[in-house]
């Protein structure tokens, strides 16, 4: 029986740790800086495809992209074709600002 009970509650503190991770995961707030997009810089201004490096960016500041559709300085950019040819070639949606 107490073997049952030790594993019992190692089993829930296992539980209680993964629920804490995931929590701390998803309040993890991105920063929005568009020099994070550095690594595509070549893609977007060749017809170079996106490296790996540039699409994780991408995926990470997927949150940030209406703000900079939105920015006089950036837009030109971000809504470029050739930007639009990274972001489906790296799976990111263009988003619907």
């Amino acid at each position: 029986m107490t073997k049952k009970l030790s594993f019992l509650s190692l089993l829930l503190c296992a539980a209680a740790v993964v629920v804490l991770l995931v929590e701390v995961r998803v309040t993890e707030a991105v920063t929005c800086s568009p020099t994070e997009l550095s690594p595509c810089i070549s893609a977007i201004t060749s017809s170079a495809p996106p490296s790996a490096t540039c699409c994780s960016k991408l995926r990470e500041q997927r949150p940030c992209l209406c703000g900079y559709l939105k920015n006089p300085n950036l837009s030109q950019y971000v809504n470029s074709p050739n930007a639009r040819r990274v972001a489906t070639a790296c799976g990111v949606p263009t988003p619907t600002c």
